[in-house]
């Protein structure tokens, strides 16, 4: 082994530790768990609790986007017995380590890895080099269960193309972990379909069983998992996907917020810059490899028949193809729903992927050595001054933060997630339940339903230091009726009450009345549904009377929207979540689940009386009898 050999060799794994030392110390000082990432402890605790996988007790709602990252979280929290917080704390920093590393390894093997090359770091450090990367390294939500997939594909897919019969354990691992992409995100469906696609089509290994039935069993591989839950969340939720895309419509446009959310994240950092750079340098790098690779004979493959495409889709260049087109169309995907109100957090994924190929890039010794480079070798001179480039412009953009309001929310309603909650509980790293205890209003609500033991419904006051309750209609019983909070902030609010405290929001994570009415056209993007308190009052059975009403609120609208919820249509979709799971309630959703993901409700009480056709209480005085 020649000395350049033991060089090229140290340097690649001293970047895979570099990369990772520094990611790792990024992501722990700005440790913490976002309100958001409470929300999937909640339902882990019911899952432990013997509950099952639901927000709250005896209504079967999916408030979490991710499956997998549910599923996990509960494994390991059984697994352990450590506390929930803990565990998705050192889960999420795991898996967000571990994906820079399946990314390096993927990219080395398309660039390869001779003696005469050092694969350096490069598209690694544009990534981690993000504050919001290194966030969301952390932050409870399943965005390091993402990119660490999407690493483990891509490293998984080259060593397929690569190989010259792949073994079958291999491919039907690939296939496998290429199907679980709905129970990631379901968006990341579009990646696992298109490499399911490319394998599918592609030549099927050497094998004494036939290739047609190779690729039925790959299709069955694949989908056995994703299928067999989504028929399960169809009959079980009433759902043909988690109840968060029916309150966020992940399928409405929002194309100008979107576009918005794309400079918000480019903008402050020059982001354009280091993908400019990385391109110029990944097409040299490229062209360079081509150059040395030895050319094959193709007068006897001249043409575009159908085998030659094959031969052509087990190939590096079609994995970066398929990379590369998923980026891309998950970045489309982004600028119409409106990207989020989380800053970058939605897109990066979608870097992680355009950054792929160019994950580490090649430096090979000129021929000539430095005589060469002295002579004129343009191609590795700037392949050089790209690399270097890029790492400054990493210097730069550590140290440089996006967003700069603090806790003011701008008129773009996307904000610095971390540093608004650590500037409103005044903890650098909240990460426990009780840390945001310090979040104004917690403290009251904790304090407010142990002041009433008879039960009642929270709707919180413009006071941070009480809550309007209130009570349930006479006589009640001595144990109580229970408690119900109303508010937005899910996370927060659930974890710090006991499993039978009851917590809905008015934009409808966890709430399906609010999750199924229309999305307002000017609100503010991830918060532009708001069910009006009316409906709740009604809904779950309290005083609907003054003095006991908050004196915001009026008996009309609530008494309308008693009413309004006696529609036979909204009161069908209530049951599926609501009414006992027996075998004709599963199949009733499971036949029914599009048509509840597609119904709406009126928010005005009113409106939605006249929307089912139902006798309003309260007509209006000009109104035909």
């Amino acid at each position: 082994m020649s000395r350049f050999t033991v060089l090229s060799k140290a340097t690649f794994v001293g970047g895979i530790a570099l990369t990772v030392v520094l990611f790792a110390i990024g992501g722990w000082q700005r440790r913490w768990i976002a309100d958001d990432g409470l929300i999937v402890l909640r339902t882990v605790r019911n899952l432990l609790a013997g509950n099952g996988p639901v927000f709250n007790q005896g209504e079967r709602v999916e408030t979490n986007t991710s499956t997998a990252w549910t599923y996990l979280v509960w494994f390991f929290s059984w697994l352990t017995e450590a506390r929930l917080e803990y565990v998705v704390l050192g889960l999420a920093l795991t898996l967000s380590l571990a994906a820079v590393v399946f990314a390096m390894l993927g990219a080395a093997r398309l660039w390869g890895g001779s003696g005469s090359v050092l694969l350096l770091p490069a598209g690694v450090l544009v990534y981690i080099a993000l504050s919001p990367a290194r966030d969301y390294a952390t932050s409870g939500l399943e965005s390091g269960l993402v990119i660490c997939w999407i690493g483990l594909l891509w490293w998984q897919l080259m060593r397929w193309s690569q190989a010259a019969s792949p073994r079958l354990p291999g491919l039907f691992g690939l296939v496998f972990l290429a199907g679980l992409a709905p129970l990631i995100r379901p968006e990341l469906t579009l990646v696992g379909a298109l490499a399911l696609l490319m394998i599918f089509i592609a030549p099927m290994p050497e094998s004494s069983v036939h290739p047609m039935a190779l690729r039925a069993m790959i299709v069955a591989v694949a989908g056995l998992v994703p299928l067999g839950y989504q028929v399960w969340r169809m009959g079980y939720y009433g759902l043909p996907y988690p109840n968060t895309a029916v309150a966020k419509d992940a399928g409405g446009a929002k194309w100008g917020q979107g576009f918005t959310y794309l400079l918000d994240l480019v903008g402050p950092y020059y982001l354009w810059l280091p993908l400019l750079l990385l391109l110029i340098a990944g097409v040299l790098a490229a062209r360079t490899q081509a150059e040395l690779t030895p050319r094959i004979d193709r007068a006897a493959g001249q043409g575009w028949s159908l085998d030659r495409v094959r031969q052509r889709l087990r190939s590096p260049g079609a994995v970066v193809t398929v990379i590369l087109v998923s980026g891309f169309l998950l970045t489309v995907y982004a600028l119409r729903v409106g990207g989020d109100f989380m800053h970058g957090r939605m897109l990066l994924p979608q870097l992680f992927l355009l950054l792929l190929p160019v994950a580490v890039l090649p430096l090979r010794a000129p021929a000539g050595g430095v005589r060469a480079v002295l002579a004129g070798n343009r191609s590795f001179a700037m392949l050089v001054i790209a690399l270097a480039g890029t790492a400054g412009w990493a210097l730069f953009a550590a140290d440089t933060t996006g967003i700069t309001t603090g806790t003011e929310i701008s008129s773009t309603g996307i904000v610095d997630e971390r540093i608004y909650y650590v500037l409103n509980t005044g903890h650098d790293h909240p990460i426990r339940a009780e840390d945001y205890l310090d979040y104004p209003r917690m403290r009251a609500m904790v304090e407010d339903i142990a002041a009433t033991p008879e039960g009642g419904l929270l709707l919180n006051s413009p006071s941070y230091t009480f809550w309007y309750i209130v009570p349930p209609p006479a006589p009640i019983p001595p144990e109580g009726v229970g408690h119900t909070v109303f508010f937005l902030n899910l996370g927060m609010t659930s974890m710090n009450v006991p499993l039978d405290v009851r917590v809905i929001d008015p934009m409808g994570l966890a709430y399906p009345l609010a999750a199924h009415t229309d999305r307002l056209v000017d609100g503010r993007i991830g918060h532009d549904k708001s069910l009006y308190p009316d409906w709740v009052i009604a809904d779950v059975g309290m005083v609907e009377e003054k003095p006991w009403l908050p004196w915001y609120l009026d008996e009309q609208w609530v008494a309308q929207a008693r009413t309004a919820l006696s529609c036979p249509d909204t009161q069908a979709l209530l049951l599926s979540s609501r009414g006992p799971l027996t075998f004709e309630r599963f199949r009733h959703n499971l036949r029914n689940a599009l048509r509840f993901a597609e119904y709406r409700i009126e928010r005005v009480p009113k409106y939605e009386i006249q929307r089912c056709g139902l006798v309003d209480p309260f007509p209006r005085p000009d109104a035909p009898r």
